[in-house]
């Protein structure tokens, strides 16, 4: 994923007319194949404490407020997802504003909304703080959401590496060049991907640096914006290599509470979701899924834009053909690599082939897709079904930048509707999609998966299994499996980076131009 650091000079109070302009930029950083922008503190309404302080209840907002019409929509057109600063109104009668970070979806939805913890005196007579941490996943990465005076304490950088976050993102209006610097300094220590939205203008505290920017887990920076001034500015980075996998073992800890759902054949259940061939196998038990996925498919479909289909192209894969393509894949890389250790093969493995031990294929769980037109034609999605990161340069990457206008729109016109449905996305293949599955769980926070693997013509046992404990270059157990990445031939991994993404995952970053 592409996520970007806007840095906006906002205009003092005129909340309707920022959020319009935000809107503007959002756009433009969509063109630029950004997933995700973050904006600095107080954007909306600009850092002036005075007129909030005279009319709270005037200068407050809400995330349904109407004025935030323009993001919410802008965010739904585009499948952006915007973090925006400001003024957050309460429900409570009489309750004092927060300096709030607004997370708006991809669906234009409120993902989550966190509330600065840590106030300066001068805040702390405007503004009540919050009390949660900020938290958010979003495309498998975990967020961490910090406002300025946050990033001063330690434990809010320690807070968020223990609770899983690989990504800090700060919305700030700090003053000084070296202020700025120090993000270097929490990016490297911490080992976190950072990326700052600093605010431009006069303020409240004075003047304010802009020089907003983004850095490595190394300190490394990226990229970085001018000290600000008339024009607005975009930030990029790439952070796809903090994604979460399917090795990872916040997958594997997931619990499963086996629900009992049984497999049905897709070809005969709901034959209006096969506008072309499915790849079936001798006995066909390709074109099975678990009922849940198949009615959130049916969903999904419901809800495409009139002249659209979904084209199923596998769904379930038995646990034996699981552990032969992972086994396969290792031991190629074992080959191509003789001077890699077993943890590093199986780290570098699952990254497009999924650990046996915890295969949403195999679970019934997952099914690879597509978009046809309602005559069945394919449509431009970047790669075909099953590219390898090799093979595609990156694109088969769900958020990949470099890909084509229309099949960017595609993708989006797909996504907005399985994720409506319930159906998360592997975001490291852009036709792969789940529900029930362990990945599935740590993407949606549920406490449980409802889908543990299952053996040809056998039925799904209900029963409760415990997270499983992975030990790195095993090759898991014959009672679980999955390939995810979702396809069948996968390329070879040039190393344990995220190969062949044109600049390098979580490398490469660029400044857009003042406009």
């Amino acid at each position: 994923m592409i996520i970007a650091a806007a840095q906006l000079p906002s205009v003092p109070g005129d909340i309707a007319g920022n959020a319009t302009r935000m809107a503007r930029l959002i756009t433009e950083a969509a063109e630029r194949g950004a997933g995700l922008v973050v904006f600095s503190e107080l954007a909306l309404s600009h850092y002036d404490l005075r007129p909030i302080a005279d009319d709270p209840a005037k200068a407050a907002v809400l995330p349904d407020d109407p004025r935030l019409a323009p993001i919410r929509e802008v965010c739904r057109a585009t499948g952006v997802a915007a973090v925006v600063n400001c003024p957050g109104g309460s429900s409570e009668d009489g309750a004092r504003p927060t300096i709030a970070s607004f997370v708006y979806g991809p669906d234009g939805a409120l993902l989550t909304r966190y509330d600065k913890r840590h106030l300066t005196e001068t805040e702390s007579a405007v503004f009540a703080p919050g009390s949660a941490h900020g938290r958010f996943t979003l495309g498998g990465i975990r967020f961490a959401l910090a406002t300025c005076f946050d990033s001063s304490f330690p434990e809010v950088a320690e807070r968020a590496v223990a609770d899983g976050c690989r990504v800090y993102l700060s919305s700030a209006f700090h003053g000084d060049a070296e202020r700025v610097a120090r993000y270097g300094e929490l990016a490297r220590e911490h080992e976190l991907h950072v990326l700052l939205a600093n605010g431009t203008g006069v303020g409240s505290p004075g003047p304010a640096a802009g020089l907003s920017g983004c850095w490595l887990p190394s300190g490394e920076p990226v990229a970085s914006a001018g000290p600000g001034g008339d024009g607005a500015e975009l930030v990029l980075s790439d952070v796809r290599d903090a994604i979460t996998l399917m090795a990872d073992p916040a997958v594997a800890a997931v619990p499963v509470r086996e629900c009992g759902e049984p497999l049905v054949d897709v070809r005969t259940a709901a034959p209006e979701l096969m506008a072309g061939r499915l790849r079936t196998g001798a006995d066909g038990v390709f074109a099975q899924l678990r009922e849940g996925v198949l009615r959130r498919l049916l969903a999904a479909q419901e809800a495409l834009p009139d002249g659209w289909r979904i084209r199923v192209v596998e769904g379930y894969r038995p646990p034996a053909l699981q552990r032969h393509y992972f086994t396969g894949y290792a031991d190629r890389l074992r080959a191509d690599h003789p001077d890699w250790d077993e943890a590093r093969i199986h780290r570098a493995a699952s990254r497009y082939v999924s650990p046996p031990e915890i295969a949403p294929h195999s679970a019934g769980g997952a099914v690879d897709l597509t978009l046809v037109t309602t005559d069945g034609e394919e449509v431009d999605m970047g790669t075909p079904v099953d590219a390898s990161p090799e093979e595609s340069g990156g694109a088969c990457y769900t958020s990949a930048p470099d890909v084509t206008p229309a099949a960017r729109a595609h993708r989006r016109i797909l996504a907005a509707a399985l994720r409506g449905a319930g159906l998360v996305n592997y975001p490291t293949e852009w036709w792969h999609w789940s529900y029930g599955d362990r990945y599935w769980a740590v993407e949606t926070g549920a406490e449980h998966a409802l889908y543990g693997p299952v053996e040809p013509g056998a039925e799904p046992a209900t029963d409760e299994t415990e997270g499983t404990e992975v030990v790195e270059g095993s090759e898991g157990t014959a009672k679980v499996a999955g390939k995810e990445g979702a396809g069948g031939s996968k390329g070879k991994e040039d190393g344990e980076g995220a190969a062949g993404m044109g600049g390098g995952a979580g490398g490469t970053g660029s400044v857009g131009a003042e406009r």
